[in-house]
């Protein structure tokens, strides 16, 4: 997976730029990914158990009200003292993750689960590579692209084509997510920027959530059901990683966040009863290891996962 750039930073406690940090140092970042990973799988496979009630736009709405409600309750950001650079931050950083959000949910609503997260990861994986140039990484590539071509059966017969389409969008949306979400911890403090770009993709996604799902969005159980999905999927996933891009090596997080697919299966299949064929599990197995050999790559030659920050 791609990472945001740490070759430039704006304070004191942006995360380091290359090496792997020492052990007392990265065991509680560390922890917060891993938190944060089996959180918003977990959280998805109860958001696709919602949407027969509600429609995937409409979880997607409940899920991004419900979380900018709790995070502008509890961070209570300021409003004044922000650069124009720093508001246009916060508002691409909420546009990405209300786009993020609504595509995957509708490859989820068509898909499996698993196969919606390694399809998802295609695209961060293909910037990271883009950007680093290396000709190693065309080997990660071909076997990132292997893995699809199992996963995909030779051909995406077996599974909806407009969820493929989803999902892949939705994977250049996880890159940008990753990238403002380090870009947006640099300029705020604490979780400020985390709320702000929460309500601003929960303003983006509500028409389209009423569109599709109308009063269904205020049956009682429904709202109970997205708030928790908000919880899971969106304010301790978002908290967690954003707490911890600013102080762990990109690198470190990027092979953390490629294992993203096999928490999506296993959550799948633990909810939703969504099983793995063997080739199934063997193309998600090949993705996950190009992601990590791409990071591993980008990490040994002393680069940045991404271009630096302009």
């Amino acid at each position: 997976m791609t990472t945001p750039s740490s070759a430039t930073t704006s304070s004191p406690s942006a995360a380091p730029a290359s090496g792997i940090p020492g052990r007392r140092g990265s065991a509680g970042p560390v922890g917060l990914v891993l938190g944060a990973g089996f959180s918003v799988q977990f959280g998805a496979a109860l958001a696709v158990s919602l949407m027969p009630r509600a429609g995937a736009l409409g979880v997607v709405t409940l899920r991004l009200i419900a979380a900018a409600a709790i995070l502008l309750v509890v961070c209570r950001p300021g409003l004044r003292g922000h650069s124009r650079a720093d508001w246009g931050t916060v508002v691409v950083f909420g546009t990405a993750m209300g786009a993020m959000n609504g595509l995957f949910y509708q490859a989820a609503d068509r898909i499996p689960l698993g196969a919606a997260v390694t399809l998802e990861v295609l695209g961060p994986l293909a910037l990271s590579v883009l950007a680093s140039r290396r000709a190693l990484n065309a080997v990660w590539a071909a076997l990132a692209l292997g893995g699809v071509f199992l996963l995909s059966g030779g051909g995406f017969g077996h599974l909806d084509p407009a969820g493929v389409a989803f999902a892949l969008g939705a994977g250049a949306m996880w890159a940008a997510y990753i990238v403002f979400s380090a870009r947006t911890g640099r300029r705020f403090p604490q979780a400020d920027g985390l709320a702000l770009a929460m309500a601003v993709g929960a303003l983006l996604m509500l028409p389209l959530g009423v569109a599709e799902s109308g009063s269904k969005l205020t049956d009682p159980t429904t709202v109970a059901l997205g708030a928790a999905v908000a919880v899971m999927s969106s304010v301790l996933p978002y908290t967690f990683e954003l707490l911890a891009l600013r102080r762990l090596p990109a690198s470190t997080f990027a092979i953390m966040m490629s294992l993203e697919p096999a928490l999506a299966a296993t959550a799948g299949f633990l909810i939703l009863g969504q099983a793995l064929s063997a080739v199934q599990a063997a193309a998600i197995a090949m993705v996950i290891a190009a992601s990590m050999g791409a990071v591993r790559t980008q990490t040994r030659r002393g680069e940045p996962s991404l271009p630096p920050e302009a």
